[in-house]
């Protein structure tokens, strides 16, 4: 069989290798736009701030047996003859996975012609983001979503002052309520970064962003106003739309011989934008494509931003009902706020900013769709008033075998543990034989606690001239 991966990204990619482990019969090709090996887009905050290098992105080598073609872009699509055109050839298929991705939205602003003015996205566009603020004291970054913040916090990082400006009434509206919005702008106002909301953008200068009633100094702008799938081979090839792909629980498309997989698809209405719903996404594909009977159900969807001494938690629905509990806490002078929202005693949404001892908990349950504790304030501070802390994620010892430690991978305490008694004694033997930590990289403090952990009650097994990797 011949089975041709369109997008080599973190979606793509993943299909690829999902293939290539469970059948060496099928033929496997995939086209990737950009000329880079496939990498870690998460961690472009991270490469922005300086923190990591490029080399710390890279995801794997293509595995044994596929055809990978970086730099060639696909320009059309035609199911009835199953052949995708690129630049510069036909590839006949008889699957074909459409991992296309997303584009960068753009908003309605005068100047976006102009020099200084840069999308964040690729990694292309964090070079060029790098390359300009060596020499740039002030930045502004239009968009106060996940990635706007994140770019901030990275330039920031850099010693820049920043602006973030956004439209909607508070910060991250799509997954934060007002009152954690605004606690999170307090603590990004002690990183350096200024947010001004409720703004609209008018124009941009060269120097400076122009809103109403309003002009912000800078030596460069940043976009980061959202993301959309990218549809475009789809819907010129007569594939359903919607707001993405529209596919079933077998990824499939309209045509039963086309898939789509990761930002580009609509499932169920949904389109997650998400590296762990991506990667589900593309076992399904794979084990439908050789012959399986997967389905995908939908993804239970944990956010984290990832920036420099931001901790940020949110899940689910903020939503209420008349049947719906709605427990919180706020203080806003250490940056620490709560809610949590619960449906016939399970957790449906949260909210969680600050240190909370209480996330890797609030998570296990979110995620296991399990019963909450009665004494909800163990949940909201990580301790009830003279008690001991609930049963978290934060101690390994009490940690069930169950819990999973790395959402994107979905991997489990016991695989980390098996890995263990197989003779791996390093975060990176971990990584090599579970995935932990190659995804967003959220869970890489938790694995690191589990093998010091274990490396403490299990001792005989363990080789004494090595170290364990933090």
């Amino acid at each position: 069989m011949r089975v041709l991966v369109v997008g080599y990204g973190m979606a793509g990619s993943r299909a690829v290798a999902e293939l290539r482990s469970r059948d060496a019969d099928v033929k496997v090709t995939a086209l990737g736009a950009e000329p880079h090996r496939p990498y870690n887009r998460i961690l472009l905050s991270s490469l922005l701030a300086g923190k990591v290098g490029e080399d710390d992105l890279a995801i794997s080598a293509a595995p044994s047996g596929a055809d990978v073609r970086l730099g060639e872009r696909v320009v059309a699509v035609d199911p009835g003859r199953r052949v995708v055109r690129t630049t510069r050839e036909e590839h006949e298929y008889d699957a074909l996975v459409l991992a296309t991705g997303g584009l960068p939205v753009f908003p309605s602003l005068q100047g976006l012609d102009s020099p200084d003015v840069y999308a964040f996205r690729t990694l292309d566009d964090c070079r060029r983001i790098v390359a300009r603020a060596d020499g740039a004291r002030r930045a502004v970054v239009l968009g106060g979503g996940l990635l706007g913040l994140e770019a901030a916090r990275g330039l920031a990082g850099r010693g820049l002052a920043v602006d973030v400006v956004h439209v909607g009434t508070h910060l991250m509206d799509r997954q934060l309520d007002g009152d954690a919005g605004r606690v999170l702008a307090r603590t990004l106002a002690g990183l350096g970064v200024r947010t001004h909301v409720g703004a609209s953008a008018r124009e941009w200068t060269g120097n400076a962003l122009h809103l109403d009633g309003a002009v912000i100094p800078a030596d460069l702008l940043v976009l980061a106003c959202g993301v959309r799938p990218d549809t475009r081979l789809a819907a010129a090839a007569g594939l359903t739309v919607g707001r993405g792909i529209v596919v079933d629980d077998a990824m499939r498309t309209s045509d039963p011989h086309v898939y789509a997989i990761g930002d580009c698809a609509e499932h169920r209405g949904s389109v997650y934008g998400l590296v762990a719903p991506a990667w589900d996404q593309a076992a399904t594909v794979a084990d439908r494509i050789t012959g399986g009977r997967a389905a995908y159900r939908g993804s239970r969807v944990v956010t984290r931003l990832k920036a420099s001494d931001v901790d940020l938690a949110a899940m689910g629905s903020l939503e209420t009902g008349a049947d719906a509990e709605v427990v919180s806490f706020a203080d806003p002078a250490r940056g620490t706020y709560a809610r949590l929202v619960l449906h016939e005693n399970r957790i449906t949404g949260a909210v969680l900013l600050g240190d909370n001892p209480a996330v890797g908990t609030v998570v296990q349950l979110f995620d296991r769709d399990a019963e909450a504790p009665a004494d909800r304030r163990t949940l909201l501070l990580g301790r009830a008033h003279g008690a001991d802390p609930p049963v978290a994620a934060d101690s390994p010892a009490l940690m069930p075998d169950a819990a999973v430690v790395c959402r994107c991978n979905t991997v489990r305490k016991a695989a980390i543990t098996a890995v263990w008694r197989a003779g791996g004694r390093t975060v990176a033997d971990v990584a090599a034989a579970t995935r932990a930590t190659t995804g967003c990289g959220g869970c890489r403090e938790a694995v690191c606690g589990l093998v010091d952990w274990l490396s403490m009650v299990d001792p005989d097994t363990r080789d004494p001239d090595t170290e364990v990797a933090a």
